[in-house]
């Protein structure tokens, strides 16, 4: 049975145009191209993203944070109480009422205390500004790198200013060196933020964040075994061209920097908007959409790959719509609290629940919209 599933899954006709097989993309004539079983490669390096990016944060991200004047709020902790500790862990971080007054009884505490105990324990598990710091920094300096190496290789492809060869040429394109780690470092990054997303700052589009990385591992894969290098390449580059104005804005929003963070922003939200919202959908998925079919009949590998993207496409116009509310609040002065997706998940403290950091600890009411990217879908 797994055989025969083995077999069906990869069936010529499901994912490659009619009269060509897997024979097709066999290497020849000094033409070498895309394996599934290159693939595998991601994994490890995606382990080995997550330790440079353990060292990174220790070694690099840490000491700027300081040389920024990036500072954690002294926050109140909540008193040891075993009964309302095991009541956070195992049942809600969100009492309700009728659990309030329960819990009242067992701890032998007011209801107040009670809610003032749960509003503080939240606190505490809250991330630090360090922490959001180090991880804004890591991806700003990915996605800065990666967008600069697929500049460099759309340049090493020949004619990779035209989509439309890209798309019509995708089986017999031969794959140089840089487009192979090009691809294998992209997918093994995703991988890594797949594996870390449990564990980094848990923002409001966590679950739009999970499927931005699904999508784009499906799509670089897919992309890879099916031989759309060229085009899979145009796409990762477009949304690598805004990350890394995002993630340094946050960087400047975490240090206290508003005016330097604002710029950026407005920055980020017009690349933004020009990459994901005109020349994705408007150029690059009109072409893979309409010219195919003026080669091929439609296969399943060709809706696959334009759902996929199309799924991309839809988160992109999510926080298009999230960007655009933040800059019509900016431009109208209307921007007194932050309600873009780069504030955490757990509510925020009371007045009664924090304490100004010693030193002049900086004071951060202004969150940068979040958006990963994308993921590439993000």
């Amino acid at each position: 049975m797994l055989q025969t599933a083995y077999d069906y899954f990869w069936w010529h006709r499901l994912w490659l145009p009619e009269n060509l097989t897997w024979a097709d993309l066999d290497d020849k004539d000094g033409r070498v191209y895309a394996k599934a079983s290159d693939l595998y490669i991601s994994i490890p390096l995606a382990f080995l993203f997550l330790v440079v990016r353990y060292i990174f944060e220790i070694h690099v991200a840490t000491p700027l944070a300081k040389v920024l004047g990036v500072k954690n709020k002294v926050k109140l902790r909540a008193v040891p109480n075993p009964v309302l500790e095991t009541f956070y862990k195992s049942c809600s971080k969100h009492p309700k009422q009728n659990d309030l007054e329960s819990l009242s009884r067992a701890s032998k505490c007011t209801v107040r205390q009670v809610e003032r105990w749960f509003r503080r324990r939240r606190n505490q598990d809250r991330p630090s500004l360090q922490k959001k710091f180090r991880e804004a920094s890591w991806r700003f300096t990915y996605y800065l790198l990666a967008f600069i190496a697929g500049i460099a290789v759309l340049v090493d492809v020949s004619s990779p200013y035209t989509i439309f060869p890209c798309f019509f040429f995708f089986f017999w394109s031969t794959m140089l060196p840089s487009q192979y780690w090009y691809y294998m470092i992209e997918l093994g990054f995703y991988w890594s933020l797949l594996f870390r997303v449990a564990f980094d700052v848990k923002r409001k589009d966590f679950k739009e964040q999970i499927i931005h990385h699904v999508a784009t591992i499906v799509l670089i894969s897919f992309s890879w075994c099916a031989n759309y290098i060229r085009v899979g390449t145009l796409v990762l580059v477009i949304h690598d061209a805004s990350d890394f104005f995002l993630e340094s804005a946050k960087m400047f929003n975490y240090a206290g920097w508003k005016e330097t963070c604002n710029n950026l922003f407005v920055v980020f939200a017009l690349v933004f908007i020009i990459t994901r919202i005109i020349i994705l959908p408007f150029w690059i998925l009109h072409c893979t959409w309409v010219y195919p079919l003026e080669i091929y009949p439609p296969f399943f590998g060709y809706y696959f790959f334009n759902v996929m993207l199309w799924i991309l496409q839809s988160l992109h116009v999510f926080w298009a719509y999230l960007i655009l509310g933040m800059a019509h609040k900016f431009l109208t002065g209307k921007l007194e609290e932050d309600a873009r997706s780069d504030k955490d998940e757990t509510d925020l403290p009371d007045e009664d629940d924090e304490e100004p950091a010693k030193n002049g600890a900086v004071s951060n009411g202004h969150s940068v919209q979040n958006n990963n990217n994308h993921h590439k879908a993000d």
